[in-house]
């Protein structure tokens, strides 16, 4: 028969020689193909077409053994290639795809999950020096969680984004000494705590579960991180079809598959050695002689891995979670939070439950054809109910979680100021309803309210009470018409407000809001500022690098641009004017602040590519060279307005037009970060500033010492807790006196009298007035 299988030899007119199993006209079975330019295959062939197992060789010496598929080296083989470079494991369109391992020319080995041809999921990567790093890769590069340890024994157990050291991590030394904090860009940034070697330190337990929470409240940093110097191990995807003409792309992609394959070693981008400080030497030389564990340790404050702040402390004086808490207290807490509605699983639930319910009214409005709000709107029929079963409906899709009914208010409303919001519905969606889901973050406040950030951090899901749904509703017409009218409102964007009922008749309210620190910055503080003084305070030893201070922890006050000032006080007193109208008080200017290290110390950091360890600090002839060099260069510079140069994507917390600057001439501006960004600058986001330490009365802990009085920062801020009403808190003090109880934090004043006292002290402590000489 015509298509048996039978045995041939065929020699072709380019030069191309095959010796096996032919079926028709085609290359089928076992057989050796050579083409012209000395490349050979010999294997199996189906239909024509290299598929299943055999050996390419190259002219150059490279070579494939293993599984073929429609042309391409696809399922699992062995490249070795001329360089002496060598991949074994899985292969997909001619690309490593799946588990492999490579040792490259230089001795490099990767060993771990491909994708498409790039490191891609978890691996290990071991340099020919001795560096190992073991985690999580992304497009290449280490992003994500993983433990890079050193030659030299040093070892980072932390996060990373794009090759570099991000987030929080656990850096220890080979001396013993363990340094615990924040990175950005690969310098470390933010607050931490240093271990010097032979002091006490964290147990494991601790350690692991400070590097399994992200730990982070409303703020996040969405870094472009510099590009690293590598290139992709595998040529780009071709088409492999015919005899000869396959055989001939393989033979030109596949000899140059690892001509440029190997990864920096980002050894050089994280080395950073941390020694007892010569700020701190006087403190800790006679005691830890005289002891013969070290009980010193020192919380530092980093900015762009310029160390600004250092506190001496006892590890003694560290508080222990197993002291005895205050019982009124925590029946208080107990009685007014959620913690009974789910049970033990309450916040996988509740996450779950809140998903379903927004996909299912954003998919529900949003198809209805746009117009304006009507007053009906607003009404008590303007709502979304829709009944979860756990096995679904012909509504609802079948669910894990447990059955409830879900109620969402004023959809139509909500729907347009996410319009006027400038959101995209299918953003607005995916970011709450993606399948990263929702992470839990801490309450800052005594609330007692449940929060969630959505997976990309744009927005904040907060629990509320029932008075405060009811604030809501009655305020929403206004407040629609405001932020309506005033784009550069700093008041809280609220984007859905929803109700969940479980079966039992327990309920849980909800509003989502965006998050005002939702920036590629690092914010280092945050602070709540009411005007008020009474308990406005933290305790030191309760501060972390997440804490967000009050009135009487601020210790900086600003100096900005004068038209951004004035802007900045036009908008806050129209925004309190709108609040007073409304008869809400205890309202809060939430600020955020990212400082910018000094310039002149920037040199002194360790640098990006030098193996060599380096001092966190100078050294005491560095510190008297630089003795007149008090006065700080400029860490950032206003420059005019190019939007092709900046984002101007709305973003989820502001959507207003950009700002003018008096000091160049009154004209729109951007803020230019040296070696970091150029953003847009709006009222409340991105808003530069100086920042000068008040001269403080009380004498300042010996054992703490801060570098520097004036700093560069950007400001972000936004006025939140705006859901008090000044009736509902009156009857609340009567109550707590009622009751016996101390009213101390409930400072109820009228709101005419809250916003004068909030005003003036933004005016007079927050943001004054440079003194004209």
């Amino acid at each position: 028969m015509e298509d048996s299988e039978r045995f041939e030899e065929r020699s072709f007119s380019n030069g191309d020689v095959y010796i096996g199993k032919i079926k028709g006209m085609l290359p089928h079975g076992k057989g050796k193909y050579t083409w012209s330019d000395g490349t050979v295959y010999e294997g199996d062939w189906v239909n024509g077409k290299m598929t299943g197992k055999g050996l390419i060789t190259w002219p150059t010496g490279a070579k494939y053994e293993g599984e073929f598929s429609g042309g391409y080296l696809h399922g699992h083989g062995t490249f070795t290639h001329s360089t002496g470079c060598i991949y074994s494991g899985g292969w997909r369109m001619d690309a490593h795809h799946g588990i492999g391992r490579k040792e490259y020319s230089n001795s490099d080995i990767y060993e771990g999950l491909w994708k498409e041809g790039i490191r891609e999921g978890c691996g290990r990567y071991s340099w020919e020096n001795g560096n190992t790093y073991i985690g999580n890769w992304k497009s290449g590069k280490i992003d994500g969680r993983g433990v890079m340890k050193w030659a030299n024994d040093d070892i980072f157990d932390g996060c990373w984004i794009n090759g570099l050291k991000q987030g929080s991590g656990v850096y220890r030394f080979a001396d013993g000494g363990l340094y615990i904090g924040t990175w950005s860009k690969g310098l470390k940034d933010g607050r931490g705590t240093f271990y010097p070697a032979g002091s006490k330190q964290p147990s494991l337990k601790k350690l692991c579960s400070l590097n399994s929470d992200d730990g982070l409240l409303l703020n996040t940093e969405k870094h472009t991180a510099t590009k690293q110097k590598f290139t992709r191990s595998f040529s780009e995807k071709i088409s492999v079809s015919g005899r000869s003409k396959s055989s001939r792309q393989i033979s030109h992609r596949t000899s140059s598959l690892d001509a440029n394959c190997i990864i920096q070693d980002p050894a050089g981008d994280c080395i950073c050695r941390d020694s007892s400080p010569t700020l701190s030497q006087t403190f800790n030389e006679s005691q830890s002689e005289a002891s013969g564990v070290n009980s010193l340790l020192y919380e530092r404050e980093y900015m762009q891995g310029v160390l600004i702040m250092e506190r001496i402390r006892n590890y003694s004086e560290i508080p222990h979670k197993n002291k005895r808490q205050n019982t009124f207290s925590v029946k208080q807490a107990k009685k007014s939070s959620w913690i009974d509605i789910f049970g033990g699983s309450r916040s996988y639930y509740l996450k779950l439950n809140l998903q379903l319910g927004i996909r299912y009214t954003v998919g529900k409005i949003t198809p209805v054809p746009a117009r304006e709000v009507r007053s009906s709107d607003f009404g008590d029929r303007a709502r979304i109910r829709m009944y979860f079963p756990k096995e679904g409906s012909q509504l609802t899709p079948p669910h894990c979680s447990i059955d409830f009914y879900w109620k969402d208010y004023c959809p139509m409303v909500f729907r347009n100021l996410r319009e006027m919001f400038k959101l995209d519905a299918a953003e607005y969606m995916m970011s709450i309803c993606g399948d990263s889901g929702l992470r839990d973050i801490s309450s800052p406040g005594k609330s007692g309210s449940i929060f969630f950030l959505s997976q990309d951090d744009r927005f904040v899901i907060k629990t509320l009470k029932k008075y405060e749904l009811k604030v809501m509703l009655n305020m929403l017409p206004k407040y629609y018409h405001h932020v309506g009218s005033y784009e550069n409102t700093l008041i809280t964007k609220f984007f859905g407000l929803h109700r969940i009922t479980l079966r039992g008749g327990k309920k849980v309210r909800f509003v989502v809001m965006g998050n005002m620190f939702c920036t590629e910055l690092h914010i280092h503080r945050r602070y709540d500022l009411k005007g008020s003084t009474q308990g406005r305070y933290t305790d030191k030893d309760k501060i972390n690098s997440n804490t967000t201070l009050k009135d009487l922890d601020l210790k900086y006050e600003f100096h900005m641009d004068k038209k951004l000032r004035e802007s900045l006080f036009k908008q806050i007193s129209l925004d309190c004017m709108f609040l007073e109208s409304q008869h809400i008080i205890d309202y809060s200017l939430l600020l955020g602040l990212h400082f910018r290290a000094p310039e002149n110390l920037k040199a002194l950091v360790e640098p990006p590519r030098l193996p060599q360890p380096q001092h966190g600090l100078p050294s005491e002839d560095d510190a008297q060279k630089q003795g007149e060099q008090l006065i700080i260069p400029k860490g950032l510079l206003l420059v005019a307005h190019e939007p092709s140069f900046v984002n101007t994507a709305p973003g989820p917390h502001i959507r207003g037009n950009t700002l003018r600057a008096y000091s160049i001439g009154d004209k729109q501006v951007d803020l230019l970060l040296p070696g970091t960004a150029r953003l847009r600058v709006q009222l409340g986001v991105n808003m530069p500033a100086q920042a000068t330490r008040k001269l403080q009365e009380d004498k300042v802990e010996e054992s703490e010492v801060e570098l520097f009085e004036v700093y560069d920062v950007v400001l972000y801020m936004g006025i939140i807790d705006i859901l008090q009403e000044y009736t509902v808190k009156k009857k609340l003090e009567h109550a707590c006196k009622s009751l016996q109880y101390d009213p101390m934090t409930i400072s109820v004043v009228e709101p005419k009298t809250y916003a004068e006292r909030f005003i003036n002290f933004m005016e007079k402590k927050v943001f004054p007035e440079p003194e004209t000489s």
